[in-house]
This record gives structure tokens, C-alpha cells and sequence, in this order.
């Protein structure tokens, strides 16, 4: 294969982290800013939602889209793009104006913003796959996915101290990296590597429509409820149009997705993996924050800190498992990481309810390393089973994966947390002789997103009972969603363990 000078090789790994960690740090530090953004511009709680869900919606749609372009227009340049997009959209989100026109702006750029997100994250990932043989990718990529996904730890601990000055600061911070990004582009510069082809345009709008209705299904369902056709007239809809998508892609002669390295069973059981993993991974940063502010009663900043427990563990078994990847293959590293994972969230989950940090850190440590060992081998190791004109494209398969399984982990855990919470501060109510519907009352100001501290002020005296025992009945079906998540990697550990081939791939399997 026809490589980057080996020199260079860091320094695009470099650029490509500094690309991409704009996307990362945007996943949690937005939702830690929006109670301090309405106040500022009195927006409607539709307009809130709006803003995050916005942002991933359009984020989910195009990964797809993202990657197959990428392979045929060029992976810097798809890059370069997808950053100029991003920076700009978020200098924008920052500029919002304080007028009538202050929600459809922040919503209308928020999209912007997932939509450079799906066209720069592909196309990374491709270039730092073309610069280093096969037999170091595993290094590289864990660094890369080690330093990326720890900055989304970040997202609580940057946004609490940047919102002391502006909220509008939370977007404004893009812009350095994005000049750094560029510049480190400008410096190393990666191939270009481009492989000219018809653009599928049908598969294109059938798997963005598709993809965007089913996610949409999941994500208003917290809101809609579970019992609305909306919600799964949207999740059907989503669905069968993703059917006929296969469908069309099996038949046409240049598909948007070329299904059949499906066939490949290693891709198709990492993939699995990479699905499974999503779903407790993502929804664990917005469920561990709430957990550390309303029953730990941790501030935003404080929060942060919390999370990079986990990702001590996380990036210190992340670069194990990219040196298991090289020396012996994937599964090594998987098999133990998805068990790890297990009994790491179900003692984790276990402690919640002794609410102190020091009787979970080294439970939060045994999760991060289970996940780190997961992630970045299975992730890395489904991308080198494809040849390098399609590695935007697999990209974009992997990509597509992973937030659709997130999309399904916020949906469902945080369907169970709020149900669990409400059932808990229910029967605290009986318990104290007062009528169940206040505990229900109390559960739907939490799950607006009111801290225990705070859920007082908002309620009458006669319940302060009830108000009490919000740290703990939270914690409570925050262990309930701990338990699922180690749940799912136990079934993940069963599947990798059953299905996923031993041996590490060689070089010519990638040609």
C-alpha cells in the first residue's frame, strides 16, 4: 500500500484529532449550557429539545452520505470542508441574535453543525487509516478514539467554566480548534486520496430519510411517549424505508453502501459489537451527569471530573487494546473487554445508591477499561476487512451503526430511568402518607432537567419529605439503566465470543 511517509504520520494523527474533537466535545457541553441559554433567550421548551435533538438528527442522517462522498471527492478535502461547516456553524450558533428569530437560528445551525460533523468524521478516520501500514493501526487508532472520546468528558468540565462567561462561548471555543485543525492539515498534508464514481443519489435520500424518521421515533419518544403512534409511526416509517434501501443498494451497480461486506463475517459481528457497545456508551455520559448533580449534588464542572474516572480506565486499556489489535488480532482484545464492561457497569450501578464517589471510582475505572478494550479494536479492526477506495464508505457503515445504537440507548434507558424515578418518588410519597401523584410531579420536574438542589424551589413545603429523598430514589433507577447497560455487554460478550474470528488481518486482506 502505497503509504504516507512515516514522519508525517503523527502529525495527521494530530490533525485529525484536532478536527474531530470539536464533534466530541459538542456532545456533552451543549446539554450542559441549555438551562443557562433559555433563560438568556426565553426559548420554548420544544425549541430546547430542538437544539440537541437537531444536532444528532442530522448528525445520524448523513454519516452514510459522509463517508461515500469522501471516498469519491477526497478524504482532505472532505475534512477540510467538514470543518470549515462546523467552525462556521458554530460561530454562528454562538452569534445567535437575542430576537424573534433567536430559536428557528440556533435549531437552523445546530443542524449545520451535525451535517459538517457527518461529512469531516468519515473522511478522518479514512486519512489516518492511509497513513499507517495495517500492522499499526491499532496503535494509531487508539490514540485517536483514546483522545477523541476523553474529550468528551470534557464537554461538563469546559462548558461549566465557559458559561461563568458567556453561554455563547460553548460555541465559540470551535474556532481556535478549527484553525489549529487546518493548520496542522496545511502542515502535514494528507493524501488526498479520491476514487471518482456516480454518486447513488437514491440510496443517499432513501438511507438519510429513513435513518432521520427512525432516530426521530427515538428521540421524541421520551417526549411523545411510548404509547403515541407518532412514535412508532416515525420508528416503522424509518424502518421500512431502510428496508427498501437494502433492498435498492443490492440491486443498483454503484451503491451508496456496498452491503455485500456484510458477507464478511468479521465486519458484520463488529459491527454488531460496535451496536451493542453504543447503547450504554453515549447515554452513559448524559445518565452519569445527572446522577452526579442531582444525587451526588455535584456542580456542572465537578460532573466533568466525574466522567474522567471513567476515561483514566478508558485510555489506558484503549491503547492496550490497540496493541492487542496489531500484535494478535481483534478479538483478544474484544472477547475480555465486552465481560470487563459487564461487570464493571453492574458494580458501578450496585454503588450508586451508597452516593459517594470514593465507593465507585474503582467500579467507574473496571467500566472505562472494559470499554476502552471494546471500542477502538472492533471499530478499527471492521474498517481494515475493506479495500482503501472504500474506506469513507465503511466509515460511514460503522458511523451509521454506532449512533443509530446510541440513538436506541437514549431512547430506551432514558425511557426506564424516567419511569424507575417516577415509581421510586411515587412510593416515597405513599410511604410519607402523601398522595402519589405529588412523587409523579416531583419526577416530571426532574426529568426537565432539575437538580435535587434545586427541585425545592419549585415545590411546595408540606413534600420537603419527598424533596429528601431525590438523591437517593434517583440513584435507585439510575442503577436499574446501569444494570441494562451490563446487560447489553453481556450479550455483546456472547456474541463476540461465539462469532468473532481469531487472528489479526493481513496485509493483502485489505487490498
Amino acid at each position: 500500500m502505497n503509504q504516507s511517509p512515516a514522519k508525517n504520520s503523527k502529525l495527521i494523527l494530530a490533525a485529525m484529532i484536532f478536527a474531530v474533537s470539536m464533534t466530541f466535545i459538542d456532545q456533552t457541553i451543549v446539554a450542559i449550557a441549555i438551562p443557562t441559554i433559555q433563560d438568556d433567550l426565553s426559548l420554548s421548551a420544544t425549541g430546547v429539545q430542538w437544539i440537541i435533538n437537531g444536532y444528532l438528527l442530522s448528525l445520524s442522517a448523513l454519516f452514510a452520505f459522509g463517508g461515500r462522498l469522501a471516498d469519491i471527492a477526497g478524504h482532505r478535502r472532505m475534512v477540510v470542508l467538514g470543518v470549515v461547516i462546523f467552525a462556521t456553524a458554530s460561530a454562528l450558533c454562538g452569534a445567535t441574535p437575542d430576537s424573534s428569530l433567536d430559536e428557528p437560528w440556533f435549531i437552523v445551525f445546530r443542524v449545520i453543525q451535525g451535517a459538517g460533523a457527518a461529512i469531516m468524521f468519515p473522511a478522518a478516520l479514512a486519512i489516518v487509516l492511509n497513513a499507517f501500514p495495517i500492522n499499526e493501526r491499532g496503535k494509531a487508532m487508539a490514540i485517536f478514539f483514546g483522545i477523541a472520546g476523553g474529550l468528551t468528558a470534557i464537554g461538563p468540565l469546559a462548558g461549566g467554566y465557559l458559561v461563568e462567561i458567556t453561554w455563547r462561548a460553548i460555541f465559540w471555543v470551535n474556532i481556535p480548534v478549527a484553525i489549529i485543525a487546518l493548520l496542522l492539515i496545511w502542515k502535514s498534508k494528507p493524501d488526498d486520496e479520491k476514487h471518482p464514481a456516480p454518486l447513488d443519489y437514491t440510496g443517499t435520500a432513501l438511507i438519510t430519510f429513513g435513518m432521520g424518521m427512525a432516530v426521530l421515533g427515538l428521540q421524541q419518544s421520551s417526549v411523545w411517549g411510548w404509547d403515541s403512534i407518532a412514535t412508532w409511526g416515525c420508528i416503522a416509517l424509518g424502518l421500512i424505508v431502510l428496508a427498501v434501501f437494502v433492498r435498492y443498494e443490492l440491486r443498483t451497480e454503484n451503491p451508496l453502501l456496498r452491503l455485500e461486506v456484510f458477507k464478511d463475517r468479521a465486519f458484520a459481528v463488529d459491527n454488531v459489537i460496535l451496536f451493542l457497545l453504543m447503547i450504554p456508551f453515549v447515554p452513559l455520559f448524559f445518565f452519569a451527569s445527572m446522577y452526579a448533580q442531582i444525587s451526588l449534588g455535584e456542580s456542572a464542572s465537578e460532573t466533568g471530573l466525574y466522567l474522567l474516572i471513567f476515561f483514566a480506565g478508558f485510555a489506558a486499556a484503549s491503547q492496550r487494546g490497540g496493541r492487542l489489535l496489531d500484535k494478535v488480532g481483534a478479538r483478544s482484545a474484544v472477547v475480555p473487554g465486552c465481560a470487563i464492561a459487564a461487570v464493571g457497569f453492574y458494580l458501578w450501578g450496585n454503588s450508586l445508591t451508597e452516593l459517594s464517589v470514593s465507593d465507585q471510582w474503582y467500579y467507574i475505572v473496571i467500566a472505562g477499561i472494559g470499554v476502552g478494550l471494546v471500542l477502538s479494536p472492533a471499530n478499527t479492526d471492521a474498517l481494515n476487512r475493506v479495500s482503501r477506495d472504500r474506506y469513507g464508505e465503511a466509515t460511514g457503515i460503522t458511523q451509521t451503526v454506532r449512533n443509530f445504537g446510541s440513538s436506541l440507548g437514549l431512547a430506551v434507558l432514558g425511557s426506564i430511568l424516567i419511569l424507575e424515578n417516577r415509581s421510586n418518588l411515587e412510593a416515597t410519597a405513599a410511604e410519607n402518607d402523601i398522595s402519589k401523584r405529588v412523587g409523579s410531579e416531583v419526577a416530571d420536574v426532574i426529568s426537565q432537567g432539575t437538580g435535587a438542589g434545586e427541585t425545592s424551589e419549585h415545590l411546595p413545603p408540606k413534600i420537603q419529605k419527598v424533596v429528601d429523598a431525590i438523591p437517593h430514589d434517583f440513584a435507585m433507577a439510575s442503577r436499574t439503566v446501569f444494570y441494562a447497560m451490563a446487560a447489553v455487554m453481556a450479550v455483546a460478550f456472547v456474541i463476540a465470543l461465539a462469532r468473532m474470528p481469531a487472528g489479526k488481518v493481513e496485509e493483502e486482506a485489505a487490498d
